[in-house]
Formats: structure tokens, C-alpha cells, sequence
């Protein structure tokens, strides 16, 4: 959890900076982008099953790394060895880093606190209602298509949660991580403006 509040007062220090770097563009405002993704994940324990959405809102900060804050809607379900089943919908806020080692390829850090409500159906009697939380940091790679020098382009990433907290929706019944994929696009706020990542 401190880890957590650590990387965001990181991403606000570095979105204050953000705003005062002009180098070789014409408005700071050039770099800021937003967009936003679709997640799904299906296997692990007892075919569990997540699909989300997921929102962001950042800035590209240099040629090779992005950031950006991101709000999270998802469903989960799923079953343990007792046929008890769980269907979870969660809600929560995180931040990413994006790092470009290359145009078309990235890697991403996304630490996460997400609130969850659950729906607990016994294999043998009547169902009850839970409310949840837990951190995630979520790592992984993704590649991007038609990426643009107007901030706009299209991905996909694999990612899972290294934490692997026991109400953590990216894990299975026993705790396995459940390896989740995202796919999404990334719009340039003010498009009409030239944006050259290849300089720093």
C-alpha cells in the first residue's frame, strides 16, 4: 500500500515537471493524450473469467516513456474446488508507466488499489454480499500499431500481477496469477500539432 501512494506522488511530481518541459515542441500540451483500453482474461482455476474497461488520461514525457492515471471497471468470476462460486465487480485507480525500448514495443509498470464487490454463491446454502480491497502492480509488455507523431496509436499488452494479494481480481481461487490482456487506443489531445518522439 505505501508502495502504492510512493508511485503516485512520483507520477504528480513528474506530471508537474511535465508541464514545464517545452524542448522542441511547440506546446506542452502537445504530449498530453488520453484513451483508454478493454481487458479480458479467461483460464486459471475453474475457467475464471474478467473482462474490464479501463480509462486513462496521461502525458508523453520523452521519446521512450509516458505517463498516465487510469480508472478501472472490471467483472470477475469465478469458482473454488468447493463449487463455490464468486462474482466480483471492481472499481478502482492506478497509474502507469510506459517505457519504449523501441517505436513499436513497450514495457509497463501499473500499480493499482482497487475496491471490490463481491457476490459469494455457496455450493450449499444461501449467497452473501462482500465488500473488498486490494493493491496490484500489474507488469508486463505490450505493442503498439499505427502509432503516429500525432500521439495516436492503437495496442495490445499481456500483464500480471506480481503482488498477488488473496482479493486481488488479476488471481485465481488458489492464488495464481491469471495473465490479463489489454487492448486499446491512444489519442493525441491536440492533433493538429506535430509531436516528434524521436527527440528528448
Amino acid at each position: 500500500m505505501r508502495g502504492f501512494y510512493i508511485t503516485l506522488l512520483l507520477f504528480i511530481s513528474l506530471n508537474a515537471f511535465a508541464q514545464d518541459s517545452t524542448t522542441e515542441r511547440k506546446k506542452p500540451t502537445d504530449n498530453w493524450f488520453i484513451g483508454g483500453s478493454v481487458s479480458f482474461s479467461l483460464g486459471g482455476y475453474n475457467n475464471t473469467f474478467l473482462a474490464g474497461l479501463h480509462p486513462h488520461y496521461g502525458y508523453t514525457l520523452t521519446r521512450w516513456l509516458d505517463v498516465a492515471a487510469v480508472v478501472n471497471f472490471e467483472y470477475y468470476s469465478t469458482r473454488d474446488e468447493y463449487n463455490n462460486k464468486y462474482h466480483n465487480t471492481t472499481y478502482g485507480l492506478g497509474v502507469f508507466s510506459r517505457i519504449y525500448p523501441v517505436e513499436f514495443l513497450f514495457l509497463q509498470v501499473e500499480p493499482e488499489y482497487n475496491f471490490i464487490d463481491v457476490k459469494y454463491i455457496p455450493g450449499v446454502g444461501s449467497s452473501e454480499k462482500l465488500n473488498l480491497s486490494a493493491p496490484s502492480l500489474l507488469v508486463g509488455a505490450g505493442y503498439t500499431t499505427s502509432r503516429s507523431d500525432k500521439n495516436t496509436f492503437t495496442y495490445v499488452s499481456i500483464l500480471i500481477d506480481v503482488i498477488k494479494d488473496i482479493n486481488s481480481p488479476y488471481v485465481d481461487g488458489y492464488g495464481n496469477q491469471i495473465p490479463v490482456i489489454r487492448a486499446g487506443i491512444n489519442i493525441g489531445i491536440h492533433p493538429r500539432h506535430k509531436i516528434s518522439r524521436r527527440t528528448e
